[in-house]
């Protein structure tokens, strides 16, 4: 070990643990030593098989080969969310990787769509005015051109893969970059009796081993975090009910794979369909409150489209997060720190968005308290608004057809979300924001996929004359659907990455 370097033990692996472990080592060579210490007696959730556009910033961070990564991990591209009945049952929209239009000088494309909607000048709706969007809808993929203010640079992409294989995968990566792997369940944890930081973890073997600062990525236990330093928990399941999900992958149809996710709302909640290369991942994301295990269990291998290759696995979870991400030498990353259910495919973004703070922050001394508070101040912010975004899907619905959508559509929700929609009814404004996740797009394509579509737009959109607005977009959408006409299949596109082979 280096003098002076930091002894960092990361508790757990899985996708958060060899996530963490990976960067640490990559990009503080010189500030750490990192240790990880799993055991193969514990599984790993592994059903987070969507991810977001984010992730392929990580991949490159770490300098890995975009389709090694793929192969070795059964990955499809992702292009956006597909939601069906989230507003009614009958609706259909999509969250895309990407913005809508483009502005008309100083105008937002927004408040140019609603006018020309509500004149008559246009039929379209505003996904054709997106080219992930539209990529979706032609099952066709191009990895995004590099101009900025272009069509092609105005989307972008994510992968969808097998989780059980991301973790595997990383610990290649990570051990090659010098962590040090220790096999062991931790029965006992160690505090210093004066600062009350951990000082060490104790295996079931006898080993004990000592660090400076331990990293707890031990999911839904949260060992270190939870358990030894008692740190409360703010629980959100008044706000996200969902606290099961039932779990079942199963074969492939013949046909296009699918660029996207898809998702559909069921009486208690809703399901995920995810294409990978080799099977796809399904599930029923529900409350047990308003159904039981047995009924989730039957109405998921009702609903999937191939062969089960496995019986259905329940996972139970709570909405919330820790007070506190980071307390005294221990920092909490992926479940332990907390859980928004993946309506969103959240879930390896917080992972990420924790290990980005986590290594601007790094404590090459002591640790100092403002560090630790910047980072608990970033976290909880992130899980802040994914919070309100994922609740949005819930409150802007019509569905009144089951005991769960009723009372969703009617809850008290937090003052920041009210907000936010009363902001967007009165004139499409969206607040904005430079720190966290989902922008302007995104909540676009929830409030009008969902049916909240505003009272009145940005004025300035007035002063366009009808017959160039009309034009513009009419040009605009012309251009979008050339563009992609252009594209190859997804399925050409992957055999591409993956020299032919599927």
């Amino acid at each position: 070990m280096g003098e002076g370097r930091k002894r960092v033990v990361v508790v757990g692996g899985g996708t958060a643990g060899w996530m963490t472990a990976a960067a640490l080592a990559k990009l503080l060579p010189h500030a750490c030593t990192v240790r990880l210490v799993e055991s193969a007696e514990i599984g790993i959730v592994g059903v987070g098989e969507a991810t977001l556009p984010h992730l392929r910033a990580f991949i490159q961070t770490l300098g890995l080969d975009e389709a090694e990564f793929m192969a070795r991990t059964h990955a499809t591209f992702k292009l956006g969310i597909e939601f069906h009945d989230f507003g009614k049952p009958g609706d259909r929209y999509v969250h895309p990787f990407g913005s809508f239009g483009q502005p008309l000088g100083e105008v937002p494309f927004l408040a140019c769509w609603l006018r020309a909607r509500a004149e008559g000048l246009i039929g379209e709706p505003i996904s054709a005015f997106s080219m992930a969007d539209m990529m979706v809808e032609a099952r066709r993929f191009a990895r995004p051109g590099a101009e900025p203010g272009t069509l092609a640079s105005a989307f972008g992409y994510a992968y969808q893969f097998d989780a059980t294989l991301f973790g595997p995968y990383l610990r290649g990566v990570a051990e090659a970059m010098g962590v040090v792997r220790t096999e062991g369940r931790i029965v006992s944890v160690e505090r210093d009796g004066e600062s009350g930081d951990v000082a060490a973890v104790a295996l079931e073997s006898g080993e004990r081993i000592e660090g400076d600062l331990f990293i707890d990525c031990s999911g839904f236990r949260s060992l270190l975090l939870g358990d030894a330093l008692a740190e409360p928990w703010e629980d959100w399941s008044h706000w996200l009910l969902c606290d099961r999900a039932m779990a079942v992958p199963c074969t492939s149809l013949p046909g296009e794979i699918e660029p996207f996710t898809r998702l559909t709302a069921m009486p208690a909640g809703w399901r995920w369909h995810i294409p990978l290369q080799h099977r796809v991942g399904n599930g029923y994301v529900y409350s047990s409150a308003h159904c039981s295990d047995d009924a989730a269990a039957a109405a998921i291998l009702e609903a999937i489209e191939g062969e089960p290759l496995a019986e259905p696995r329940m996972l139970r979870f709570r909405a919330g997060r820790r007070r506190r991400s980071w307390s005294h030498n221990v920092v909490a990353v992926g479940l332990a720190s907390g859980f928004l259910e993946p309506l969103e495919s959240t879930s390896i973004y917080l992972v990420q968005a924790a290990i980005t703070q986590l290594v601007e922050l790094f404590p090459i001394g002591a640790i100092e308290p403002a560090d630790r508070d910047e980072f608990n101040r970033v976290v909880d912010y992130e899980y802040d608004r994914i919070r309100d975004f994922l609740i949005l899907h819930y409150h802007a619905s019509a569905r009144a057809d089951s005991s769960f959508w009723n009372h969703v559509r009617t809850m008290e929700i937090p003052d920041s979300l009210a907000a936010k929609i009363e902001l967007f009814r009165r004139a499409g404004r969206i607040e904005r924001y430079t720190e966290g996740l989902f922008f302007e797009p995104s909540w676009i394509s929830v409030f009008i996929g969902q049916g909240v579509v505003p009272e009145g737009w940005d004025s300035r959109a007035d002063a366009i004359p009808a017959d160039v607005l009309g034009r513009a977009l009419g040009d605009l959408r012309d251009r979008i659907a050339a563009e992609v006409r252009a594209m190859p299949l997804h399925s050409a596109a992957l055999a591409a990455v993956h020299g032919g082979a599927r």
